[in-house]
């Protein structure tokens, strides 16, 4: 494993995790159907509904630690953050794709959920295999083989670490209060 600078406090370890594959172009209204996205607030009622028009046994059986591998530009479409938090609240511990839209890429960062581009893995994985992330590293294991790729930015991972934008911030400010000002308050 590669050392990152010394001013990463935190950085996500490597997880093992069941793999979920999908195909190209998977869009944020498959990922989370538009309709609920000003009617549902819970986080389990969202995670209920992740993916629900593709897969409709994935929110039912994917498990906390679960992966999803998907193709190219998943994610494409609207900006809306429950495509990211419903997968993130059903416990998905990253998503690894051919490429991604990038709105939906800064989103998974801002709620810190791992986003990866690996084609070479994406090309090997099945449905059901387990793969194990290194995210430090910068490295997928499947089957005993290692899939190199793209380095994150210390930032990202220390977002992704803290569990998104806002607990990153908090922590760098020393903030420990869970309040939150809204744009109205200032």
């Amino acid at each position: 494993m590669r050392d990152l600078p010394s001013a990463i406090s935190h950085r996500p370890s490597a997880i093992a995790g069941r793999v979920w594959k999908y195909g190209d172009g998977v869009n944020t209204d498959v990922i989370f159907p538009g309709k609920y996205t000003y009617t549902l607030r819970d986080p389990a009622e969202i995670a209920a509904h992740a993916l629900e028009d593709l897969d409709p046994a994935f929110a039912a059986q994917a498990q906390p630690g679960d992966i999803v591998v998907a193709g190219r530009n998943w994610g494409n479409g609207s900006s809306r953050e429950q495509a990211v938090t419903c997968l993130k609240y059903r416990g998905i511990a990253a998503v690894v794709a051919k490429s991604f839209a990038r709105i939906y890429y800064r989103n998974g960062i801002n709620q810190g959920l791992l986003l990866i581009a690996c084609p070479e893995v994406v090309e090997a994985a099945q449905t059901g295999d387990v793969i194990e992330i290194d995210p430090a590293g910068s490295l997928i294991r499947l089957d005993g083989r290692g899939y190199p790729f793209p380095p994150l930015s210390p930032t990202a991972l220390s977002i992704i670490a803290a569990g998104g934008l806002v607990p990153h911030l908090r922590r760098k400010l020393g903030l420990t209060s869970t309040a939150v000002v809204e744009i109205g308050d200032c």
